[in-house]
């Protein structure tokens, strides 16, 4: 979890090669009118979300029914879409990996990106959004500025953890 260019996709995608399991871009299931809104200079609202966060939870239930972990990359910038995703998981242990990372890095990673939908405009309506992890959430918090290869053994060891 974590705002814009915070390394989601990356670190998701090596944390799940990682620990063998299938890895989802959460970008994926936003509809067609959610990215042209957010591509448009728009922040999505919670209304927007909704079906977002629905189709999140129904991929995290689908996978406990099978018997299968995941790893997911998605904002998750509200502790009550991460309450959604956690309950989704129906007593699995769906924990969050925070990718923090202040506000100039994340706008320097976003200048650099090519092809994505996020303009940088948005990046000041994510930090506003934003709920950091809190001490009572199942996962850690990892600093996002720090090499992808240490992100990702932090992110490893807290879910190699009990409770993490």
């Amino acid at each position: 979890m974590g705002v814009s260019a915070s390394g989601k996709s990356t670190v998701g995608a090596w944390l799940a090669q990682q620990l063998g399991v299938p890895f989802l871009e959460g970008d994926e299931l936003h509809s067609a009118a959610e990215i042209a809104k957010m591509a448009a200079g728009h922040p999505l609202d919670d209304t927007d979300r909704r079906p977002w966060l629905a189709s999140l939870s129904q991929r995290i239930r689908s996978a406990v029914s099978h018997g299968r972990g995941g790893v997911v990359a998605c904002s998750s910038l509200k502790r009550r879409y991460r309450d959604a995703l956690r309950s989704a998981g129906e007593g699995a242990n769906v924990s969050f990996v925070y990718l923090a990372l202040d506000r100039r890095s994340a706008g320097e990673r976003i200048a650099r990106r090519k092809g994505h939908f996020m303009p940088p405009g948005l990046l000041d309506s994510q930090f506003a959004t934003l709920e950091p992890l809190q001490a009572d959430e199942p996962g850690v918090t990892v600093d996002a500025s720090a090499p992808q290869e240490q992100v990702v053994a932090a992110a490893l060891q807290a879910v190699a953890e009990p409770g993490g």
